[in-house]
């Protein structure tokens, strides 16, 4: 069967609405349906009909995002769902190609999602593009190095998160370039991160922050919640859950860390931070870190070529790529990357490849977390030039990690 696709009104936010409830078994408190409703871009909604009823959903969120070397438009997927009624019918597939091809239209040449289900996207031509290191770290097991950054001129501020919004806003703001994946905030965003209702809490605590500043002015912040707790002797046993911390230098970064770290009442921090955070290496006993990785951004190029052309590069690199994607089929061909440190060139070309590889491994690689020497070795690619991968796979390379920090 083929299923009508069409954006979706505002007023059939209900039955859009359903559709997620149904498919990600979600029921969100009223106020949390209007936040996201908020959030939501109708004119970049899709839904597939079965007559009637609404059979399956997606949306686009309209992102600046930082790709290695500069920041570019990237449409954010989010909210896609299909009815129980309707799996395995086509539904997602129809939605998928049909989003793919509004993204192109745009001009947007890379997509980027959260994975509800990590097995889903790869047949879409995503790729696994960032990680996330899930951490839990005891406070006794929390000295730093003696080396550790300090600044005397900085001080610790309690701040009401609220009222400290515009502060945030500005730091976050001259921050968002330094790592791949970060992408800007809008006003709605901005809402959903500092929003403090009883059921956004989920038993942790109210919204706490801290600010970390001189003089001149912010230079960190942390968002946090506490979970306070005593021991059956009456021993403070809190947990801190850790929401945000960013900081512009490392000397504030520092500071932010002990202040969390060293919180009175309080045995543990746990949060979610990027695999290669400035923690680890503070930590004067690493191993007390208790950490864990999942996958966290997929990444899709919807142009190769103009995705290729707007990053920059770790390393000189020239070579011809075979690129095979079955949903994009202007992607489908040979495409010669030339790049050094001025810039990029990548054009089509009909020379012999020096490797032939599914376009999800370039989305993989794209904001630079190095996978495509890892999918050679597991014999998910084909090198036809001998070193030819690996010397792309430095190239495409970053430092620090990719991370988008933020669920959308």
């Amino acid at each position: 069967m083929t299923y009508p696709i069409r954006p979706v009104n505002e007023a059939e936010w209900p039955a859009f609405a359903d559709v997620l409830s149904e498919g990600f078994g979600w029921t969100p408190h009223p106020q949390e349906s209007e936040r996201f409703k908020a959030q939501t871009e109708f004119d970049r909604t899709l839904a597939a009909f079965d007559g009637d009823v609404m059979a399956g959903v997606t949306a686009v969120f309209s992102f600046t995002m930082t790709v290695p070397g500069a920041q570019i438009p990237v449409a954010g997927v989010t909210a896609v769902s299909v009815l129980p009624s309707h799996r395995r019918r086509g539904v997602l597939s129809s939605l998928m190609r049909r989003q793919l091809s509004d993204v192109r239209e745009r001009g947007e040449s890379v997509a980027a999602l959260y994975a509800s289900e990590s097995a889903i996207y790869g047949r879409f031509g995503y790729g696994r593009a960032s990680s996330e290191m899930g951490f839990s770290l005891a406070k006794h097991g929390s000295a730093f190095v003696a080396n550790a950054p300090t600044d005397p001129s900085l001080r610790i501020r309690v701040a009401k998160p609220a009222e400290a919004r515009v502060e945030f806003e500005r730091l976050f703001a001259s921050v968002v370039s330094a790592r791949p994946g970060r992408y800007l905030r809008n006003e709605q965003f901005w809402g959903a991160v500092l929003a403090d209702e009883e059921f956004d809490r989920h038993g942790n605590g109210t919204l706490r922050s801290v600010i970390a500043e001189d003089d001149r002015g912010v230079r960190g912040y942390a968002l946090f919640r506490i979970k306070a707790n005593w021991d059956d002797d009456g021993v403070p046993n809190g947990l801190l859950k850790l929401q945000e911390l960013e900081a512009a230098d490392p000397a504030a970064r520092a500071l932010l860390w002990r202040s969390v770290l060293d919180r009175d009442l309080i045995s543990r921090v746990e949060g979610a931070r990027p695999v290669d955070d400035a923690l680890i290496a503070l930590l004067a006993d690493p191993r007390q870190l208790r950490a864990s990785c999942a996958d966290e951004l997929w990444v899709r190029l919807v142009e190769v070529d103009k995705a290729l052309t707007s990053r920059a590069y770790a390393s000189a690199v020239d070579v011809v790529i075979e690129v095979e994607d079955d949903v994009c089929p202007w992607n489908a061909r040979r495409w010669r990357l030339s790049a050094d440190a001025s810039g990029a060139e990548c054009k089509p070309v009909e020379d012999e490849p020096d490797m032939s590889l599914p376009v999800s491994s370039l989305g993989s690689a794209y904001m630079g977390d190095g996978l495509l020497a890892a999918q050679l070795d597991a014999g998910l690619l084909r090198e036809h030039s001998a070193g030819s991968v690996r010397r792309l796979d430095a190239a495409m390379a970053w430092s620090p990690k990719p991370w988008a920090g933020l669920t959308f």
